[in-house]
């Protein structure tokens, strides 16, 4: 059984086969082409408590692997996150990155350049992690037997905790999976209260892709991280 994408984000082969190599389960890919991505089929289930455990397992093994750089991309090409598309030059420092080509791009495509400016971004140093990068909830897949696979990635090189925040934001952590992620690899202190910091990314996607209360939802955020 196979399940057939037309018009596949440009990346997302190559994201799947990058994720895949760093131990994250995700569908085989059967055939493809520029307007074309035939992969195999999951059959949906539900994620059990040892899935869950699993997912916490995995994402914190595929993170580790690890990228060039920061905005490295699983193959040239342009990345996009949805069909919101996002620059993606390499860099070396991740918080001077993450504002400069996640966040104030979008900022200036949906008027909010003034406010998302003054936020501070003060991530401890870590290196480039494996982000699936548009992790929610949706694109997490359970099979019958409560196993998670991961699909749609946009995928690049970044924190690891943006990848958490954004499962956090749209649709929640499951308790199992997140303390299996610290098992196996333990976040850096005050990374609860940089929850917020990731999740204007997203945001700013949605506003861009959505407008109207995603706009007013990433502004006054960017004023609470501002002040």
């Amino acid at each position: 059984m196979s399940f057939v994408k037309r018009d596949p984000a440009p990346l997302e082969a190559a994201g799947l086969r990058w994720l895949g190599a760093a131990g994250a389960r995700v569908p085989r890919i059967i055939d493809e082409s520029p307007d074309l991505l035939v992969l195999q089929r999951i059959e949906i289930g539900q994620l059990s408590p040892v899935g869950e455990v699993e997912l916490g397992r995995m994402l914190a093994t595929m993170h580790a692997a690890g990228a060039a750089h920061f905005g490295s991309l699983p193959a040239p090409g342009r990345l996009l996150v949805g069909r919101c598309e996002v620059p993606s030059p390499e860099g070396a420092e991740w918080n001077d990155y993450y504002l400069q080509h996640r966040l104030l791009p979008l900022a200036a495509r949906v008027g909010l350049l003034s406010e998302v400016e003054r936020v501070r971004v003060d991530a401890p140093s870590e290196p480039p992690a494996r982000l699936h990068g548009d992790l929610w909830t949706g694109n997490v897949l359970a099979d019958q037997d409560g196993r998670p696979w991961l699909i749609d990635p946009a995928a690049y090189g970044g924190h690891r905790e943006v990848d958490l925040a954004m499962l956090d934001l749209f649709g929640g952590v499951p308790q199992r999976t997140r303390a299996a992620y610290q098992e196996v690899s333990p976040l850096a202190d005050g990374w609860r209260e940089r929850i917020g910091l990731w999740q204007l990314f997203p945001l700013l996607v949605h506003a861009v892709l959505f407008g109207a209360g995603y706009i007013a939802q990433s502004r006054s955020l960017a004023l609470r991280l501002g002040s």
